[in-house]
C-alpha cells in the first residue's frame, strides 16, 4: 500500500468517528462498543493469526524486555519530575505518558506497512508494554499518591494542592499484611482480566514449547484481524473531544512534550541497542513512537473521573504518531 495512502485513509476513519459522534449518530459512551469489539476480539485476532506459521524464535523475547523498560521506566520519572504538582496533574501525567497504543493502533498500521508476518514483532513488544499498562501503571500511580481505587479523586478529601493525598497506613503488622495482599489481588486481577495478555501467555507458552498452530486457526482469525485497523481508528476518533479551558490545553500539551521525549529516547535505543536486522529495528522504532494507551484513557477515568481530557490527548497524539510513523517508514 502507497505509503500515503495507509496514513490519510487511518485519518479519514478517526475523522469520521468524530464527526459521527457530533453529529448525534454516535452517543457519548458509544465508544465502549467499539472498544469491546477491539479488545475482545479484533486485538485477540490479530494476536493468534500473526503466530499461525510464525518462526519460534525466542530471540524475540529481548523485545518484550525492552519494550517493558520503556514501559515503565518513564512511569517511575514522571512520579519523580511532577513531585511539586497539584495530585491531579501528577496522576493525569503519570497515566497517560506512560506506555504505548501498540494493539489497537501501531499494529494496525504495522500490519497496513509490512504485512501480517511483521505483526509477530508488534506483538513480541506489545506483551511486555501490556504487563505496565494494563495493571501496573495503575497500580503504581494509585499507590504512591495515596489514591483510593474505589472511587475517583474528586470524591476523596485532600488539601487544595496537595501533592498526594494524606497516607492512611494499617496500624498492626496483621493489617499491613492483608493491605499488600489486597494490593497484590487487585493487580493481579487487573493484569489477567485482560483477554489480549491473557492470550499473549497462552501464545508465548506454545511458542517456547515449539507448538505449531494449524493453518485454520489463521483461517478462522483473518476476518477479525482485518478489521482491526478499522475499528480500531474509528474508536479513537470516537474518543476525541476538545479541552475545556486553557489548563486542560496546557496538561495536554505537557503530556505531549513528555511523550516526545519518552518516545525518542526509546526508538533511538531500540535502533542502537537491539541486535535484530534493520527491519526489526525499524518496526520496533515505530511501535516506541506509539499514542497514548487506551488504558490510559480507563485509568484517568476511574481515577480522575475525566475521560473526556484523556480521550482528547490520546487523539492529538495519534495525529502525530501516524505523521511520525509514517516519516519512520519512508525515511530510515
Amino acid at each position: 500500500m502507497n505509503a500515503l495512502v495507509t496514513p490519510l485513509s487511518f485519518l479519514l476513519i478517526i475523522a469520521a468517528g468524530y464527526l459521527f459522534k457530533r453529529t448525534g449518530r454516535f452517543k457519548e459512551r458509544d465508544y465502549r462498543i467499539v472498544q469491546r469489539i477491539v479488545f475482545g476480539i479484533t486485538i485477540p485476532c490479530v494476536i493468534i493469526n500473526s503466530f499461525v506459521g510464525a518462526e519460534h524464535d525466542t530471540g524475540l523475547l529481548w523485545i518484550t524486555l525492552f519494550s517493558f523498560l520503556c514501559s515503565s521506566i518513564p512511569l517511575v520519572i514522571m512520579y519523580a519530575v511532577t513531585w511539586r504538582k497539584p495530585v491531579e496533574e501528577r496522576a493525569f501525567e503519570m497515566l497517560n505518558v506512560t506506555g504505548f497504543n501498540t494493539g489497537n493502533f501501531c499494529m494496525p498500521v504495522i500490519q497496513a506497512y509490512y504485512g501480517p508476518a511483521a505483526v509477530i514483532t508488534a506483538v513480541m513488544f506489545d506483551i511486555g508494554n501490556s504487563a505496565v499498562i494494563s495493571s501496573f501503571m495503575n497500580v503504581f500511580t494509585t499507590g504512591t499518591l495515596h489514591i483510593s481505587p474505589d472511587k475517583p479523586l474528586s470524591e476523596q478529601a485532600h488539601p487544595r494542592g496537595a501533592t498526594r493525598l494524606p497516607a492512611v497506613r494499617p496500624t498492626t503488622p496483621e493489617a499491613r499484611r492483608l493491605a499488600r495482599r489486597a494490593q497484590l489481588r487487585q493487580a493481579l486481577r487487573s493484569l489477567f482480566s485482560s483477554l489480549p495478555f491473557d492470550i499473549y501467555i497462552v501464545m508465548v507458552a506454545l511458542m517456547l514449547a515449539h507448538v505449531q498452530l494449524p493453518d485454520w486457526l489463521g483461517q478462522v482469525t483473518t476476518p477479525g484481524a482485518n478489521a482491526n485497523s478499522f475499528c480500531s481508528m474509528l474508536m479513537v476518533g470516537m474518543l476525541m473531544e476538545l479541552p475545556s479551558d486553557w489548563d486542560e490545553v496546557r496538561s495536554v500539551v505537557r503530556v505531549i512534550g513528555w511523550r516526545f521525549l519518552v518516545e525518542a529516547a526509546c526508538a533511538a535505543a531500540a535502533w542502537f541497542l537491539l541486535p535484530f536486522d534493520a527491519t526489526t529495528r525499524k518496526i520496533v522504532m515505530m511501535l516506541c513512537l506509539s499514542p497514548c494507551t487506551v488504558f490510559g484513557t480507563l485509568f484517568t477515568d476511574r481515577v480522575l473521573g475525566n475521560a473526556r481530557l484523556a480521550g482528547f490527548t490520546l487523539s492529538v497524539t495519534a495525529v502525530i504518531s501516524l505523521a511520525c510513523t509514517s516519516a519512520v517508514y519512508m525515511l530510515v
